[in-house]
């Protein structure tokens, strides 16, 4: 494969947003990301994006997830023919000498796969097209440029616009997508012949199929084995409905290869999410970036999981994660939230109401529920009582906390960090922690309570509590 041009110049003023169309998102992916991720799997000498509305915003882009893209500059939009010279005219400046197959792709189009490109390279090789069209047969054709062919050959004899068809042309099901395999050697000598004189005033690509045929080249098609891989997107509702066609592709695939998916209606991933066999997704669960779920992990129902792994056999319901590491047989929530830099080691637990953050958690040891671990380092087979505060943040500089290992921790304490809790230490309920605990001691840090008799009936004299008070105090009194 000789190049791949991509075209995402265009503005998309349908999307009514300040952000590009082709840097629109789905899946977890840009529009335009789409594309060139489909153009690679063709192993291309030259990948060009011809760039023009915000071309510095969508170059940057291009550079971030993709450094070795090249990229052309269509200073005014004067036609998708235009377009595809400035690219080619990117490659010739710096010598590349294109011998071979030159296919052109919409950045706009983020369902079509690598696989029927190449389908698409191979019909064209293998019928010696001088161009192929890439096509698909619809259920309803309105409002496109139908493929018309020869009856001998299936040669492509034109491209009609609906709204210059026959009615015998309307009925034809086949329609042009706007992706194209070219000859380079004669795509680059029939751009030269591309007029301007329609109402548009623009060089067409399109133009070049009626140009290379009059030459005595064959034009032919491929069709497009699903036809919502060619739908293009000019608006928030046609992202909407891709979205939902490449989720519920990712959804299938990871199925197929023995994933759990309880309701794929309520289910949402990203292209990069990776799971292993036997994995388990309930309902109403996003997995978002570089999530990986292990074989026999449970994830859901209602959790959002980036960039977060998910170790086997460990589950995780109506859990928030971002940036974290769930470890083997661990357990999550529910209702916690694990911010980046948690790791929790196998088998530990962050409870309900739990929220952990840059916090490292030892094996088997648990956080059951209403506390926040904040930039600490626990260790292995410890029980966090209930309510607990590690209290990092001195209102200018975040510090650590360290709690050893097979530590019992009170309810309702308070780690002042910095500070250190030994191996094996325990803490009295209550207590609020500011020196470091020796390993295997008892730490009580509250004051001593005092019981001040008679204190309702003189401050809340008539009240409810006065008069319960009252009655207890006569009944134990009788029962003497």
């Amino acid at each position: 494969m000789a190049a791949v041009v991509v075209l995402a110049a265009g503005e998309g003023t349908r999307m009514k947003s300040a952000t590009p169309k082709v840097l629109h998102t789905l899946c977890g992916r840009s529009l335009v990301g789409h594309v060139v991720a489909a153009s690679r799997e063709l192993d291309p000498e030259h990948l060009v994006v011809v760039v023009g509305h915000a071309r510095d915003q969508v170059r940057a882009h291009l550079t971030e997830i993709d450094p070795a893209v090249r990229t052309a500059v269509q200073h005014e939009q004067n036609g998708t023919g235009h377009a595809v010279r400035m690219g080619l005219e990117e490659l010739t400046a710096d010598g590349a000498a294109l011998d071979g197959t030159v296919v052109v792709v919409c950045g706009d189009t983020p369902l079509l796969t690598g696989e029927t490109l190449r389908r698409l390279g191979e019909t064209h090789a293998a019928d010696g097209n001088a161009v192929t069209v890439l096509s698909a047969e619809v259920p309803d054709a309105t409002g496109y440029g139908r493929i018309v062919r020869d009856g001998a050959g299936g040669a492509v004899t034109e491209i009609v616009e609906h709204k210059d068809a026959s009615p015998a042309q309307r009925a034809i099901r086949e329609i042009n997508s706007g992706v194209f395999a070219f000859d380079a050697r004669l795509l680059a000598e029939a751009l030269g012949k591309v007029r301007t004189d329609n109402s548009q005033g623009e060089e067409y690509l399109t133009d070049v199929l009626g140009i290379l045929r009059e030459a005595g080249h064959r034009v032919g098609a491929a069709v497009a084995g699903d036809h919502r891989e060619i739908l293009g997107i000019n608006n928030r509702v046609q992202l909407a409905q891709a979205r939902r066609l490449l989720n519920e592709r990712l959804l299938e695939r990871a199925m197929l290869a023995g994933v759990t998916v309880v309701d794929p209606a309520s289910t949402w991933v990203d292209v990069s999410v990776a799971f292993g066999a036997d994995a388990v997704v309930h309902p109403g669960t996003q997995l978002l970036g570089a999530t990986r779920v292990a074989s026999g992990a449970e994830v859901g129902p209602h959790s959002r999981l980036t960039d977060t792994v998910v170790g086997e056999g460990a589950v995780a319901s109506f859990t928030v994660a971002e940036g974290a590491e769930i470890g083997a047989g661990a357990s999550v929530g529910p209702y916690a939230y694990l911010r980046p830099g948690t790791v929790l080691g196998a088998k530990a637990k962050a409870g309900t109401y739990v929220e952990m953050k840059n916090a490292s958690i030892g094996a088997g040891t648990k956080v059951p529920h209403l506390s926040y671990v904040g930039d600490a380092t626990i260790g292995e087979y410890t029980n966090i009582g209930a309510a607990s505060v590690f209290v990092n943040y001195d209102g200018e500089a975040k510090h650590h906390t360290t709690v050893g290992s097979h530590c019992k921790t009170g309810s309702d304490n308070m780690f002042v960090a910095p500070v250190t809790i030994g191996d094996g230490a325990y803490t009295a309920a209550g207590s609020v922690i500011t020196k470091d605990v020796p390993p295997g001691s008892l730490a009580v840090a509250r004051g001593q309570q005092r019981n001040i008799e008679g204190w309702v009936a003189r401050k809340r004299p008539g009240s409810a509590a006065a008069q319960a008070a009252s009655s207890a105090r006569q009944e134990s009194e009788g029962e003497r």
